[in-house]
């Protein structure tokens, strides 16, 4: 498994998929699963979702969802000399990205390369390079000389979605890996093996929908329609969440270290997860001997703040995979807590009977 995965996370890390434009990753997630004995579908935002139910009456419906989406930019601004202004789409640290590669998507579907430049720290007040440059400050540098070389030569528009340009390395520590966004293609990648190993090998009890939303890293957007749309009674929330395990952090207190295995999370500010589901991964893992971690956050979010309000209420736990340097341009996982993920999601939807999932939602 550890061969697909590697494959599948290249394929999806060096996609390009910022909010709202996630057609490369959503096109990944559709050749995976169309042929493997379900249908495929999704709502009118763009979420995409996989279903195979048993066919024999009423089962509880279990979701294993991602987000298909990434950090990223869009062009605000071409000015007259060929520089670029943009406007970030998602949450970024200025600090993280002088110098850094993008990539332009043009409505035709070509990418430009490009380089995200300020004005050189040589023509800086003192003061002003030993501060953050804010965004509003920088601008990417295509080569271009002119407003109309840019528009014409290069074919870039107002709006135009620019994601990072980084590719999928493997790190010299061994399961060590580095690429953009992690966050979530590690979900993303989950929710695909996930369903082809519970379709094709394993069962499940259940109606299962694999699903990757659009638009989470701005305000968990696209799980409130797809939530609408596929009707769940559970939603396992696959995620890429930021370690906890570099210099700054006291070593005692590390709830998302890379190597512990896949983390279970309990509580964050968008979302306090189904106490019944989250005891239930936690003894899922236990029993099933696999490596895990459990956390407790008081910053961040995931799309089960949307799914845990939908509808009637949906209970919701978010497993992860501890990404050191999320929203960036190089971030580094070790592939052993994914493949944990991915185990500790087979074993849990395979558990979800009607028996179970009542149990997780009737108090009287």
């Amino acid at each position: 498994m550890k061969n697909k995965a590697t494959e599948l996370l290249k394929e999806l890390t060096e996609a390009h998929s910022v909010p709202g434009y996630e057609d490369e990753v959503r096109a990944i997630f559709a050749d995976e699963l169309e042929n493997i004995g379900g249908t495929l579908g999704t709502d009118h935002q763009g979420s995409i979702y996989f279903e195979r139910g048993l066919g024999e009456g009423s089962n509880p419906r279990v979701m294993i969802a991602g987000h298909m989406d990434e950090v990223g930019f869009r062009i605000q601004h071409i000015r007259p000399d060929g520089y670029l202004k943009f406007v970030p789409v998602g949450g970024w640290w200025p600090h993280t990205l002088l110098a850094q590669r993008v990539e332009i998507l043009t409505k035709s579907g070509e990418k430009i390369l490009g380089v995200i430049s300020s004005t050189p720290p040589h023509f800086l007040s003192k003061e002003r390079r030993n501060s953050v440059m804010a965004i509003g400050d920088l601008f990417i540098d295509i080569g271009a000389s002119s407003s109309q070389e840019v528009i014409e030569s290069f074919g870039i528009s107002l709006g135009d979605p620019v994601a990072p340009a980084t590719e999928f390395t493997p790190m010299q520590k061994e399961n060590y890996y580095m690429a953009k966004a992690f966050d979530n293609r590690v979900g993303m990648a989950c929710a695909i093996q996930a369903a082809q190993i519970l379709v094709r090998e394993e069962g499940h009890p259940n109606t299962l929908i694999s699903a990757g939303t659009v638009q989470e890293e701005v305000g968990l957007r696209g799980a409130q329609s797809l939530a609408n749309k596929v009707q769940p009674d559970v939603a396992i929330v696959l995620e890429g969440p930021p370690a906890d395990d570099t210099p700054g952090f006291a070593p005692s207190e590390s709830q998302g270290c890379l190597g512990g295995g896949v983390q279970i999370r309990l509580h964050d500010p968008s979302a306090i997860m189904n106490p019944r589901l989250a005891d239930l991964a936690i003894e899922t893992a236990q029993r099933e001997g696999i490596p895990h971690q459990v956390t407790v956050r008081s910053s961040g979010g995931t799309d089960a703040g949307s799914f845990s309000n939908a509808n009637h209420g949906v209970p919701c736990v978010v497993l992860g995979v501890p990404s050191r340097y999320i929203h960036s341009h190089n971030a580094i996982i070790d592939i052993q807590d994914y493949l944990c993920m991915v185990k500790l999601t087979v074993a849990l939807v395979k558990r979800l009977n009607q028996e179970k999932v009542n149990e997780l939602i009737e108090y009287l």
